[in-house]
């Protein structure tokens, strides 16, 4: 799902944001100049520059080698409209009886899993499974497209350059890290990843290797994808044992994952219908 975030003045400011994630130092340096006149290539070149500045290897910045510019993404950047309909409109078309139905299947299903994740994050299985279904239907409309592709088209156009610099260059660091390859970072349209639909700036903050095998991997596994999803709640003030309906604290952290009043909504009503059982 798409998230609305504010602007950036420059690469260097999205660098430091990083850098505190990262836990690592990295020179502040100027934003790539978006749409420069000699075209997407250029920008690509000294994008290339600044980010190996910064201390992106060499083996990740030659994901970008042969990069081009994807003219549907920036067609379905300007035609949102999801949010168009009113709460009840909204919620009717994303809670239907099936993805209720699956949803309840998964929380005995997967019991064990969320149990261990509301012990250590305090998130009950119920939040996370909503989220979980609303945002992929619960891993099953991940996304095809190359993120790499889509990030740097949208950090090439001027409309969010900063924004989808700082996307772009979390997704050479989760692909440097290890967890990831490029071929295998493919998800929506805005290069959001995996299960639950992260953002690549927020998977190298909150994603956790909760299944063991030494990477984090948000697309292919469950424990790895519903374990961050609890991850950034908890870092976003979730209080244990707390209720999550409009107007409570825990509210305010859903609406953290996703600003849209309605898509908060949403998340809280699925949330409160799956933990009637």
């Amino acid at each position: 799902m798409r998230r609305r975030f504010p602007g950036v003045s420059t690469l260097g400011t999205l660098a430091l944001v990083l850098t505190a994630a990262l836990m690592a130092e990295v020179p502040a340096a100027e934003a790539a100049r978006c749409q420069p006149p000699e075209g997407f290539n250029s920008f690509i070149a000294q994008f290339k520059a600044e980010a190996a500045d910064m201390g992106v290897s060499p083996a990740a910045l030659a994901t970008l080698d042969g990069v081009t510019e994807d003219k549907r993404v920036l067609s379905l950047d300007r035609n949102q409209k999801a949010f168009n309909m009113s709460f009840e409109q909204f919620a009717a078309q994303r809670i239907t009886s099936g993805r209720l139905n699956k949803g309840k299947a998964l929380l005995k299903q997967y019991s064990s899993l969320l149990a261990s994740l509301e012990q250590r994050y305090g998130v009950p299985g119920p939040v996370i499974v909503a989220i979980w279904g609303l945002e992929t239907d619960y891993g099953g409309n991940i996304g095809n497209m190359s993120s790499i592709r889509s990030l740097a088209t949208l950090a090439h156009d001027c409309r969010r350059t900063q924004m989808f610099q700082l996307e772009l260059l979390s997704a050479l660091q989760i692909i440097q890290r290890g967890d990831m390859t490029p071929a295998e970072m493919r998800g929506a349209w805005a290069g959001e990843l995996g299960q639950t639909q992260f953002l690549a700036s927020n998977y190298v903050k909150f994603a956790v290797d909760y299944d063991g095998n030494g990477r984090r991997d948000l697309i292919r596994s469950v424990p790895d994808a519903l374990a961050s999803t609890a991850n950034y709640l908890k870092a976003h003030g979730w209080r244990r044992g707390q209720p999550w309906q409009e107007g409570t604290a825990n509210f305010a952290v859903i609406q953290k994952w996703n600003k849209s009043s309605v898509y908060s909504r949403t998340i809280a009503l699925f949330a409160t219908r799956l933990a009637e059982g």
